[in-house]
């Protein structure tokens, strides 16, 4: 008699390294902020679940609560994508365990020696997914060809794959990052694979002082266009524990030019959340787009 597959796990979220355990399972990890989780990120999942699959092992992701730049530069980008709907796409991108693990001054000091034995001590490692570029640990010297050497003595493997390139250049954060400063919302959206999104708390109507609209302020930078008036989409924040509501109300909002906060006005009213998530579709002069939100 033929055994039935067992369905695959829950996805796991677990904060932090010490919080590991054996139910885990045995883990192929990708180490990274994964700040924007755009085009490149989801092709180094795609390779990540792949490869998981040729190991018999469940694809992991080694995330931050922030990001390094923040310890390593002294301040931290402005967001490209929340940090709980950051959780709830790599759940939905087909990682079976994500870790939150808290970067400071000391995990930055830790040798990468250090960092993959404290991950080894608590869970089965097969490996790690890197790109030829990446790096992990003190002065970053877990490089592929470190860790390849490492995982001959411990026994895990290092699988490297290309970067994910659109038109020549390597897909990065930063680039994104400046096309929305600069007011290109199309290539911006391009290399995301979505439209640009901030969340926010919501300032209910009146309690500004008259600005005619409920005012959406950013506790942490995000990711902003330029100041001016867009035709945008908003819905509640997403969350790890409700996943991503997907009802959206047309608006517009005004982004103020110190980059702060931004007023929203639908004529539908707005989701009843605190916190909300407003998605550019085009700056209201765009007849076109107004034509396809």
């Amino acid at each position: 008699m033929t055994r039935a597959p067992r369905p695959p796990a829950a996805p796991l979220l677990v904060r932090g390294i010490d919080a590991l355990g054996p139910s885990a399972g045995r883990l192929l990890v990708v180490v990274g902020a994964f700040d924007g989780l755009h085009r490149g990120h989801a092709y180094l999942l795609r390779r990540l679940r792949e490869a998981a699959v040729r190991l018999e092992a469940r694809p992991a992701v080694l995330t931050f609560d922030h990001h390094p730049d923040e310890i390593v530069r002294g301040a931290a980008p402005p967001v490209l994508c929340d940090p709980d709907e950051r959780l709830v796409r790599l759940a939905e991108a087909g990682v079976a365990v994500t870790i939150v693990e808290h970067f400071d001054a000391a995990l930055r000091a830790t040798p990468y020696t250090a960092f993959v034995e404290h991950i080894r001590a608590r869970a089965g490692l097969a490996g790690f997914l890197m790109t030829p570029d990446a790096a992990f640990g003190r002065d970053r010297e877990g490089t592929p060809e470190t860790l390849d050497a490492l995982g001959r003595t411990d026994g895990f493997v290092v699988v490297v794959v290309p970067p994910f390139n659109v038109d020549g250049p390597q897909v990065r954060s930063n680039a994104i990052r400046s096309l929305i400063a600069t007011g290109d919302l199309r290539a911006a959206t391009r290399l995301l694979g979505r439209r640009v999104a901030v969340v926010g708390e919501r300032t209910e109507p009146g309690a500004e002082g008259g600005m005619g609209g409920t005012v959406v302020r950013f506790p942490m930078p995000v990711a902003l266009p330029p100041p001016g008036s867009y035709r945008v989409l908003v819905g509640p924040a997403w969350s790890p524990t409700a996943g991503a509501p997907r009802a959206t109300r047309a608006a517009t909002a005004e982004v103020d030019a110190a980059g702060e906060g931004i007023v929203v006005r639908s004529r539908a009213g707005l989701p009843a959340s605190p916190r909300l998530r407003v998605a550019f579709v085009a700056p209201t002069t765009d007849r076109r787009a107004r034509r396809r939100a």
